[in-house]
């Protein structure tokens, strides 16, 4: 009895050995040639004869439960292609949540993709997804700075359909135009394929299970084989451009004549992989304003400088490889240049990115401990940046970052070294330090003055250092994070972003979860962080503790509801002194805030976000009472219209009174035509009213009224990331004290195209 015990228990524990050593083998993509169209029907006969899998594992909001919904996978490829087909099994297709949209703005929708690690290094990651109708989203994963990016744009084909159990969705991704490392043997590639389910809940589900417990996501793809003779080709790419733009401009308060301006220019964009793993890009007179319009933002008592988003192809293309960090390198500092080349590739452990490029204008940031500022040089400059790492192991990465802008009579050169070491599944440790050496031209602080003259004060070149230390711990249940970073006086990054030098800080925080699988809630957190800042002098800066709880429920919602409590200093008292101590007042301010965001149906997303509480008067340097309020709302009209509205309220009360109220609304109607064209309406409304009677410093620059209106309109037709065109009108106007009506200050009216030839 007792022997064959033992042998039941022995053929258990081999049986289950077997089972788990069959899901952690590679799953083997089948060969197959022939002929496929891409249009959401799986009906070629390599179709049938795919490698077909399910996704058995719902990882989100819950852990690796079994899902509501049946999806097949179907995957072959024939050297040049990968071919992947999903059938979504739905039991109420009508509920499908899908619409038209443009490029990579599908992502809360009913989607199915995969994530393809070419390296098999747990470190980039290549995103493809697709809605139900086939509208794309790609992205790159990026592990060791933690972040995707959805500016990454591929040429690859997709089609979808719903159908009456569901939706299918073919896609068809050339090889060449991922990197990986060629070779005669069959290939291993981490892999993941996702479906995203939202109704009550927004369940991901996957083909592998994934460990809460462990920090490091692209380390849980499983591994597929295939692509023995993949070769990737030149994947040349040559995109002559042309625009055509006419404009004029005004000052109202001064003269209503008009100053005309012409703009036609021809330009070329070239892209070649030069190995296959090592690309180039190119471009010659690019024309790189903005197509649309960034996102507004509310500047009023505000001492910093505001950061926008990159929005142009050239310098979105592989930014990733420059990431570290610091934000070292924003190229949104470089506004209108003639040139740019870049390189970027990876080999074996080696990642490199290179990038070089002229500007007619050299514009950077000047920081200071208590604000920051923008100057700009009406001389041309050159911009470099280089970015090297070296990945030891799955768990350590080494890396440099160089950085320089030169002009006539200034320039700015940053060193810096960083790794990350994956000390644990749970525990993730990023050091990075940084060395500059800056010259400003001897009279560039004339233009300014306050803290800003001070630090441009420089007669001769001067060096700083940097250092940032990030320590992150991160179980199911709780997560614990400590930081330090210091920016000394003298320290600058010109080409990056970098608002705060002179400053010292340290934070320390934590949090506990909670989960349910059967509530109306799925997770509930509790987190709070200390954090102190000094100058190089010790003086102190701030002081802040800060906790927030937050839900998470049915209906995609979130419920946040927080409290701070800080001490902070105001403005300097003597502004021709550096001093903190003896020359700021210490503030204390407290102020509450709540969060809420709820997806009820599929064609509405709201979301507000509120503040009320304390909060300096940075123009007068004392103490007042805010009130913030922030909605957001995503409004579809059917399938092709949508309309987004971003409002922003700020108040602020001294003393009892007013001191202003500021309005700031950012519209933007879309009709999606299908997948490759759209009409677009954007509005940006802002009125800001101001107690002029309430103010102690001088008030002769200050307007009591000021409004303005912009207006775009913008057509836009894509055939793929690189050949599209654009037309659009845009103007702007406004009235305050000295302009008692509405006036237009700008007008435009552009067109843009460009065509790629792919070789």
């Amino acid at each position: 009895m007792f022997i064959r015990l033992v042998a039941s228990a022995l053929l258990f524990i081999g049986c289950n050995v077997v089972a788990q050593l069959a899901d952690e083998s590679p799953l083997v993509i089948p060969n197959i040639k022939g002929a496929v169209v891409v249009d959401g029907v799986l009906d070629e006969p390599q179709w049938q004869a795919a490698k077909v899998i399910t996704l058995n594992y719902v990882v989100r909001p819950h852990e690796n439960t079994t899902p509501p919904v049946t999806t097949e996978v179907r995957i072959f490829e024939d050297d040049k292609t990968l071919y992947i087909g999903f059938v979504a099994q739905d039991p109420d297709p009508q509920s499908i949540r899908a619409f038209y949209r443009d490029r990579d703005k599908v992502w809360s929708e009913d989607l199915v993709g995969f994530k393809l690690d070419t390296f098999n290094d747990s470190r980039l990651a290549y995103q493809f997804f697709t809605n139900a109708y086939g509208i794309q989203a790609d992205s790159i994963q990026n592990e060791m700075t933690g972040r995707e990016s959805d500016s990454w744009n591929a040429i690859w084909d997709s089609a979808g359909q719903i159908t009456a159990t569901g939706y299918q969705v073919e896609f068809a991704i050339p090889l060449r135009i991922l990197n990986f490392k060629e070779g005669e043997n069959d290939k291993i590639w981490g892999a993941e394929f996702v479906r995203f389910y939202p109704r009550e809940d927004r369940y991901r589900i996957s083909n592998v299970p994934t460990d809460r417990n462990n920090s490091c996501n692209l380390c849980q793809l499983g591994d597929v084989s295939g692509f023995k003779q993949a070769k990737q080709g030149q994947n040349l790419a040559l995109v002559p451009t042309l625009v055509v733009a006419k404009g004029r401009s005004r000052e109202p308060e001064t003269s209503l004549d008009w100053d005309n301006s012409d703009n036609q220019e021809v330009g070329l964009d070239v892209s070649w992989g030069i190995t296959p793993e090592v690309s180039l890009q190119a471009t010659l007179n690019p024309d790189f304003s903005q197509v649309e319009s960034d996102v507004a933002q509310l500047s009023i008592n505000n001492t910093n400088a505001l950061f926008f988003s990159e929005r142009r192809p050239f310098f979105l293309e592989n930014a990733d490889y420059f990431s570290s960090n610091y934000n070292l390198v924003y190229t949104r500092n470089i506004n209108a240049p003639d040139y740019g080349v870049k390189v970027t590739g990876r080999q074996d452990d080696h990642s490199l990115g290179v990038f070089v490029a002229n500007d007619e204008s050299t514009t950077f940031l000047i920081p200071g401990n208590l604000g920051s500022s923008v100057a700009e040089l009406t001389e041309e400059s050159n911009n470099l940046a280089v970015r090297y790492r070296y990945d030891h192991s799955s768990d350590f990465s080494v890396g440099v970052v160089g950085t320089a802008r030169e002009s006539d009579n200034y320039h700015n050169y940053v060193y810096a070294l960083d790794s990350k070491y994956q000390i644990t599944e749970q525990d993730t440790l990023r050091v990075q330090w940084v060395g500059s050496q800056t010259q400003y031209p001897t009279t560039l602080y004339e233009d300014f003055s306050g803290e800003t003259r001070l630090r441009l004060q420089k007669d001769d070149a001067f060096s700083g250092q940097a250092l940032r230390v990030n320590y992150r711990h991160n179980e199911a249940n709780w997560r614990f994070k400590a930081d330090h970073f210091r920016n000394d006086k003298d320290f600058r990054a010109d080409l990056g972003f970098q608002r705060g030098i002179d400053r010292n800080t340290s934070v320390i925080g934590g949090g506990y979860r909670w989960y349910s699988e059967n509530s109306w809630w799925n997770r509930i957190e509790v987190f709070g962080d200390w954090d102190i800042a000094h100058s190089d002098a010790g003086e102190l800066l701030r002081r802040e503790v800060e906790i927030t709880t937050s839900v998470r429920g049915r209906w995609q919602s979130r419920f946040e509801l927080g409290f701070k409590g800080r001490d902070q200093v105001g403005l300097r008292q003597n502004p021709d002194s550096l001093k903190v101590d003896g020359n700021t007042t210490l503030f204390e301010e407290n102020s509450a805030s709540v969060f809420f965001e709820m997806r009820p149906t599929s064609s509405l997303y709201f979301a507000l976000f509120s503040r009320v509480g304390d909060q300096i008067d940075f123009e007068n340097n004392r103490l007042g009472k805010q009130l913030n309020i922030n909605p957001r709302m995503n409004l579809s009209l059917g399938k092709h219209l949508q309309l987004n509205v971003r409002h922003n309220y700020s108040n602020l009360d001294v003393d009892g009174q007013q001191l202003f109220t500021a309005n700031l609304t950012d519209a933007r109607l879309t009709y999606q035509f299908d997948q490759r064209q759209f009409l677009r309406l954007i509005v940006v409304y802002s009125d800001i009213e101001r107690n002029l009677d309430n103010y102690l410093v001088d008030t002769t620059d200050i307007h009591s009224s000021s409004r303005s209106l912009g207006t775009q309109l913008l057509y836009s037709y894509k055939v793929n990331p690189l050949t599209k065109f654009f037309i659009g009108f845009a103007d702007s106007g406004y009235q305050n004290d000295d302009v008692s009506t509405r006036r237009v200050a700008e007008q435009s009216v552009f067109m843009k195209m460009s065509y790629a030839w792919l070789n």
